[in-house]
């Protein structure tokens, strides 16, 4: 049995109202709005991406000034914590 013998057609609207302009206007708005709402939604759920912590800047230095003359100059483990405020304090 089809849907569409058991509800009449414009059951909340008349048929009229439902092939107007205006209502295809509402309906336009209405879906790119909630195109809208997901994206943004899917923006806040993925993670941010810091593109500049992928290459060395002039802030950064070349070689250690480290009382340990062996240490490595940069160590991405803690280097990218600290500067996004992670744990710890980076330290200048």
């Amino acid at each position: 049995m089809a849907i569409s013998t058991a509800v009449p057609t414009g059951l909340l609207f008349p048929e009229g109202v439902l092939h107007s302009d205006w209502f295809a206007i509402l309906a336009t708005f209405v879906a790119i709005n909630t195109l809208m709402y997901g994206a943004l939604a899917i923006a806040k759920i993925v993670p941010k991406l810091h593109p500049g912590d992928w290459i060395r800047t002039k802030n950064q230095r070349a070689e250690t000034r480290s009382i340990y003359p062996d240490a490595p100059t940069v160590n991405d483990a803690t280097d990218f914590i600290n500067t996004r405020g992670g744990r710890g304090r980076r330290a200048d």
